[in-house]
């Protein structure tokens, strides 16, 4: 196991699947799966063996109950999350073609509060940050958080103490429109107002890590280098793009590397989110700033292992790897 740390901070939900091809809020079978993308990461860590702590918030429900239970189940550190009891655990409608790539429909369970991902307290996490914080190498986020007040301000204040703790920042653009509109919208770009939040908390993290629409939409680039140019502190950018070749730029070696196709491809949630636990599994045992060329390849590459093997099973946790699958399919 890793002495060292990790903390994710954001939204745990559920996903809802709908048959391949199929509408998931009227069509049969669906199947419900834990999901968000940093209750994602948290559970691919926990998996590889490493100390994760989570910080989130979940409904006093039956999905709440039995996600909490799984954190557990995983040696997840869970003195950080919070439950809720007015608002409820968020089902996110996912369609899936019948390739089964993916795409958000909506969600379900609203009672005219919001979800509980949408309420993470402050108050609360101030009073359990010592619990969460120790032996912290890195805070692992997302930017769907910051979609919402309440917890917008919660995610903020943790950005901020973690780098005043001298915890770097690994951030997932993961642009979700649906989230900050509380709708289904066709008009997938960002707005200028929430491409400026957004890029509030980017000015402070060491890796950013974004699909290739993201980039195009948030830079006019693909690039990981000018996009790490346009920031003072020239952070560390990797560039996805589905089955294609992943870009990368880690301290300032730059690379493309190649995805490993799964034997079969049942269900493609969440291969992003394991993606980046394996970059941090391997960025926990070294200096970000102090790596070679070719322990940067060996990064990405773990990582790729790591997102191809969720793609075997459905939904985004219960097919994680564990550190002998990724050893195997490495070797």
């Amino acid at each position: 196991m890793n002495a060292g740390s990790v903390i994710a901070i954001g939204e745990a939900l559920i996903d809802r699947l709908g048959p391949l091809g199929g509408d998931p809020s009227c069509d049969l079978p669906v199947t419900d799966c834990f999901g968000g993308a940093p209750a994602n990461v948290a559970c691919a860590l926990g998996r590889l063996g490493v100390n994760v702590s989570f910080i989130s918030c979940l409904g006093n429900d039956s999905f709440g109950k039995n996600f909490k239970n799984l954190l557990i189940q995983r040696e997840i550190n869970i003195s950080g999350l919070q439950q809720d009891m007015l608002r409820p655990t968020r089902v996110v409608l996912v369609r899936r073609d019948s390739y089964g790539e993916r795409s958000f429909e909506g969600f379900e369970g609203d009672k005219g509060m919001g979800f509980a991902d949408q309420a993470i307290s402050r108050e609360k996490i101030i009073r359990d940050w010592p619990l969460v914080t120790e032996n912290a190498q890195w805070l692992v986020a997302g930017t769907i958080p910051l979609a919402s007040e309440i917890s917008s301000k919660a995610f903020l204040w943790c950005i901020e103490n973690a780098l005043h703790a001298g915890i770097k920042i690994a951030l997932d653009l993961n642009w979700r429109p649906t989230f900050w509109r509380n709708k289904v919208s066709t008009f997938l770009e960002p707005s200028t107002k929430e491409k400026n939040q957004i890029f509030s908390i980017l000015k402070n993290v060491s890796l950013i890590k974004l699909a290739k629409e993201e980039a195009q939409w948030f830079f006019n680039t693909t690039d990981p280098t000018q996009i790490s140019s346009s920031f003072a502190h020239r952070p560390s950018v990797v560039v996805t793009d589905g089955s294609n070749p992943i870009s990368w730029r880690l301290n300032n070696h730059i690379g493309k590397s190649f995805a490993i196709t799964p034997s079969s491809v049942v269900d493609t949630t969440g291969a992003g989110d394991a993606f980046t636990a394996g970059l941090i599994y391997k960025l926990i045992s070294v200096d970000l700033d102090q790596i070679s060329k070719q322990f940067a390849e060996e990064i990405i590459q773990f990582g790729i292992a790591c997102g191809s093997h969720v793609c075997k099973g459905l939904g985004a946790i219960e097919a994680q790897p564990f550190l002998d699958d990724i050893d195997n399919l490495l070797s």
